[in-house]
């Protein structure tokens, strides 16, 4: 009889599939049953318990790369916090247990629960900062557009790979005053503007999909773990994106310097930002574009996941009934 040897890539894999997925279920599910009740800072608490204990559950030794704060902001996941039973593969994570807090306390569409894996060493650990982003989806040449270009220019040249107008180019942007410069620009180019009031990982991946949600880039500074998680699911569906983390102070150098970022302001791109191989696993909260939104009925719960992997390019959606008799374990 021959033995069946399992690498840990194989282990990845295969843990990666419905393990990840109760990961995310059980975080929306929790922040699920505070929609609408005007309360951030539970409804995210509770998205980060529920995440931390099913991470804890995977034979994993995993390292949260990204995460929602720093080791003295526990009880969040913080960055370089340990997780798993330390008995499986060394692996990285990058954590949003509540994306779109506000969203969910005000029942709005698009709060979703999303995490990234991969192995070790794979994904970038940088301190909870903001960052520069810009992302376009598939089909255009490398460098079409740049970080560093104004608005009109990036604006331009992806109408021009795109073989249209500027003013048939939709960009996305957050809706905050910090912004407001970056939209005046896109506007003076001629582009539509798309305003969200939170929610940038999913922003980041609507621009793989143009044809459905008419959105042809993303422009603007929002925070790197979300930074670091769009990278990874846009890995596995097309497009590009750069990052730069803003470490606008001493004491925000001296972190990511320890961190081991040695260069302030590099420009990452989608593959240094998530490289390897990368699993991105998202469940919705509340209704929105990418997902459908946790649904409670009588002795039931309804939950819509996406699963991304980078290596394969594979997306999958899964939608799941959980039986409450016992079986969808929150505790």
């Amino acid at each position: 009889m021959t033995d069946l040897v399992i690498n840990s890539q194989d282990i990845i894999e295969r843990i990666l599939t419905l393990e990840l997925v109760r990961v995310t279920e059980r975080a929306a599910v929790s922040a699920a049953r505070l929609r609408g009740r005007g309360d951030e800072k539970a409804a995210d608490q509770a998205a980060v318990d529920a995440m931390r204990r099913e991470l804890n559950r995977l034979p994993i030794d995993g390292t949260i790369v990204i995460g929602e704060g720093e080791r003295d902001e526990a009880p969040m996941l913080f960055i370089g916090e340990k997780v798993g039973t330390r008995t499986g593969p060394k692996v990285d994570i990058a954590v949003d247990p509540l994306e779109g807090t506000t969203l969910c306390a005000k029942d709005m569409p698009g709060s979703i629960a999303v995490m990234a894996m991969a192995q070790a060493g794979s994904l970038l650990n940088a301190p909870d900062v903001y960052m520069d982003k810009i992302a376009i989806g598939p089909g255009y040449p490398p460098g079409v557009v740049h970080i560093n270009a104004t608005p009109e220019e990036n604006i331009r040249a992806l109408a021009k790979a795109k073989g249209v107008k500027p003013g048939e180019i939709t960009v996305l942007v957050l809706d905050r005053p910090r912004h407001q410069d970056i939209i005046n620009a896109c506007r003076r180019a001629g582009a539509s503007i798309r305003l969200i009031t939170d929610g940038d990982v999913a922003g980041v991946i609507f621009t793989a999909q143009t044809g459905e949600t008419g959105v042809d880039m993303y422009i603007g500074t929002g925070g790197a773990p979300e930074g670091v998680l769009a990278a990874g699911a846009l890995r596995c569906v097309g497009g590009q994106m750069q990052g730069r983390l803003i470490l606008d102070t001493e004491e925000k150098r001296e972190r990511s310097l320890k961190m081991g970022i040695k260069d302030p302001n590099k420009i990452y791109d989608m593959k240094e930002l998530a490289s390897g191989d990368v699993i991105v696993c998202a469940t919705g909260v509340t209704d929105g574009a990418l997902l459908k939104g946790v649904k409670f009925g009588p002795g039931c719960i309804e939950t819509e996941t996406v699963i991304y992997r980078s290596v394969t390019g594979t997306v999958r959606k899964i939608q799941a009934q959980h039986r409450e008799m016992g079986k969808f374990r929150l505790d």
